[in-house]
């Protein structure tokens, strides 16, 4: 296993100011955060997935900056900027690779951060991998309004996944009529081995809306066509070639070093897409009253994808060569029809969104929430026979998801004894969270159009997290301001099983019980510094597919999945430093933060040495420290009017420290 390796981060914009870490106005605008002695006050009338109350570090970006500074061509680009974080992007229109990454948490490890749109969760969490990113093509960039970005599990709000960060979208909703629309054309020169070539793409949007008495309405239309560059590429050991005459002999091959400084051969290109998406989002809201607003989201999204590799190989006629014998330089290897698997992807996915929300700003405030996201359609059919025959047909697998997904329900309220302005402002909740996985592999006679045939293997299960929430915002002096707060949560894994091709396996059901208490202080020392501390528990609970998802052998043994996964239990510090820039050459924020974090029972994909023969699949690392710093510049009108300058930068340490498991991981980055 790999944890992370240390890491040292830097983001930088010019010109770019952030807006969540420059000090607050007087009065500001509707639905933007408000900063006081260290703690964000939200009081915005649009669904959010945000408590009124924020005791941590907050950044975050507006629609103005989006469209000035950011060249953004799909939603997570707004992030690109912001301190800590990092979206594993490969090329437009990237659908099943895009992870969020954050402080402590690679980017192979999405359940560790949590996103949202207008409330609406948009993180993946039947999974903890590269395909389970979030689900951003949802939302496109010139319908959103604003970007909050908390860090950390400080709020009672939010479910252990916060341990990392919550990245909360506003999209924009009409106050009058507007229309709008976006055409851009991408290219990309790409040279790498033996590829030469270039890649581009189209994108379209067109958006219109409008308010009419109570009534608001918008409606938005993308449109979707990149070509990836190649992100894999089939390889050989050297070593591992017999030597002699055998195999057809073939050129073309590049010759290089692996990452263990192994030579080998690099065979052709893998895992190439061609994608085209389409997106249609529907935003309905009506004001039941001037403080009580009902709001519908509805999405659709639909992608096609073709996966096309290519070979460098070529024979003596200069043919390309996929499959058989061949022999490389006096060494023979073998070609599996899996070194250049070719595919084909459908997608269809549903978001529906319901919310009533009061915002009287008075003594009590409450809002309902409700979010469904279904899989209406998730097929991938795939080769098992080689190119270039392949092409024409032929036997394969098809991977069928549909009836896959997740139901979010929320109830919260906040009670201001006092007033806004009062000593005390107590957030609460109650929150379930359902999730479904339904996956089956079936053999085909023809990977491109034939009907589904026997079984190959088959996974489902479902989970469910329901939790209590509440937190205090206590002004203990006009200098002081503390937060406390806990979430008690029960966690439950049911309807769980795993198949074979003649053997299905069931799963018991399970559940468990977790608290974790929350606490922060703020400290105004001077009226250019605020001094903030902050500490949490947070649980993440394993996701559905870390469970269930793995396979059976012949003998009828669960292998490649653990249904007896332990939560991974993390109690997370920060220390933070702010100072105002006002009167040094501009108007914003310099930000100084020290992080810590211990894990227990960490949830990772490593080799089980303890069993024989090893065992490769998703364990619980005993326990992990990280440890890191944080800066962050913001300021506007630097010297000179219209001049906005914005930058971080991030150091982070993180080490195993306990592995039974895997001992030789011990000490290791």
């Amino acid at each position: 296993m790999r944890k992370s390796r240390r890491v040292l981060a830097v983001a930088g914009a010019f010109p770019l100011a952030l807006f969540g870490a420059a000090p607050a106005p007087a009065q500001a605008a509707d639905g933007a955060p408000v900063k006081e002695l260290g703690v964000v006050t939200i009081t915005g009338g649009q669904p959010t997935s945000l408590p009124t109350q924020i005791p941590t570090t907050i950044e975050g970006v507006t629609r103005e900056q989006i469209e000035h500074s950011i060249n953004a061509t799909d939603s997570e680009d707004a992030l690109k900027y912001l301190p800590s974080l990092l979206v594993r992007k490969r090329y437009i229109g990237d659908y099943n690779h895009a992870v969020l990454s954050t402080r402590a948490s690679g980017t192979g490890n999405p359940a560790r951060s949590m996103v949202f749109a207008d409330g609406i969760l948009l993180s993946n969490y039947l999974g903890n991998g590269p395909t389970n990113a979030p689900r951003w093509m949802l939302v496109t960039p010139e319908e959103i309004e604003r970007v909050d970005v908390l860090y950390g599990p400080f709020s009672a709000a939010y479910a252990g996944n916060s341990v990392g960060a919550v990245v909360d979208y506003v999209t924009r909703m009409p106050t009058r009529f507007e229309a709008h629309g976006k055409v851009s054309v991408q290219h990309q020169p790409f040279d790498l081995y033996n590829t030469s070539a270039s890649y581009g793409g189209q994108q379209a949007s067109a958006s219109v809306g409008n308010k009419n008495g109570d009534w608001s309405w918008f409606l938005n239309f993308s449109k979707t066509d990149s070509e990836g560059q190649p992100l894999t590429f089939p390889t050989r050991l050297v070593s591992a070639g017999a030597p002699g005459n055998a195999g057809t002999p073939v050129t073309g091959a590049v010759s290089g070093n692996n990452r263990s400084n192994q030579p080998w051969y690099l065979l052709g290109t893998a895992t190439q897409y061609r994608t085209q998406q389409d997106h249609i989002k529907a935003k309905l809201a009506y004001d039941l009253s001037p403080t009580v607003r009902a709001a519908y989201t509805f999405g659709w999204w639909h992608n096609e994808s073709e996966g096309r590799p290519a070979s460098y190989l070529r024979d003596a006629g200069g043919n390309a060569v996929y499959s058989g014998s061949v022999n490389i330089n006096g060494r023979a290897f073998m070609l599996m029809p899996s070194d250049f698997n070719v595919s084909n992807e459908a997608l269809t996915h549903f978001m529906h969104g319901l919310s009533v929300k009061s915002r009287t700003q008075g003594v009590f405030d409450w809002e309902v929430a409700a979010s469904r996201y279904d899989y209406h359609q998730d097929t991938l059919r795939a080769a098992t026979v080689a190119l270039p025959a392949a092409l024409n047909g032929g036997a394969g697998r098809i991977v069928d998801g549909k009836g896959t997904g997740w139901t979010t329900l929320a109830a919260k309220g906040t009670w201001r004894p006092e007033g806004m302005q009062g000593t005390h402002i107590v957030d609460f909740g109650l929150q379930r969270d359902s999730y479904q996985l339904r996956s089956i592999e079936n053999a085909t006679t023809n990977w491109i159009n034939g009907a589904a045939g026997a079984r190959n293997q088959a996974f489902n299960g479902d989970t469910e997290l329901i939790g209590l929430w509440a937190q205090d915002t206590w002004k203990i002096a006009p200098q002081w301001k503390a937060v406390l707060g806990a979430r008690a949560e029960r966690w439950s894994a049911s309807h769980g099983q795993t198949a074979n091709a003649s053997t299905v396996l069931g799963h018991p059901e399970r559940s468990e019980t977790h608290l974790s208490p929350k606490a922060a202080v703020a400290y105004q020392a001077s009226p250019q510094w605020v001094l903030k501390a902050s500490t949490g528990r947070a649980v993440r609970m394993p996701t559905v597919s870390e469970l269930y998802q793995g396979g059976i052998s012949g003998s009828g043994v669960l292998v490649n999945n653990d249904p007896n996964l332990r939560p991974e239990k993390s109690w997370t510090t920060e220390l933070t430093a702010e100072r105002d820039l006002a009167g040094w050459g501009g108007e914003g924020l310099l930000r100084l933060t020290a992080f810590f974090e211990r894990t227990r029972d960490a949830l990772y994909s490593q080799t089980n040495v303890l069993v024989t023969p090893n065992v490769t699949n998703v364990q619980n690392v005993d326990a992990i420290r990280t440890k890191g710093l944080e800066a962050s510049y913001q300021a506007a009108n630097v010297f000179v009017r219209g001049l906005d300058i914005g930058s971080s930068l991030t150091w982070t340490d993180s080490k195993i420290t306990r592995n039974d498991k895997f001992p030789a991981s011990v000490g290791k980055w």
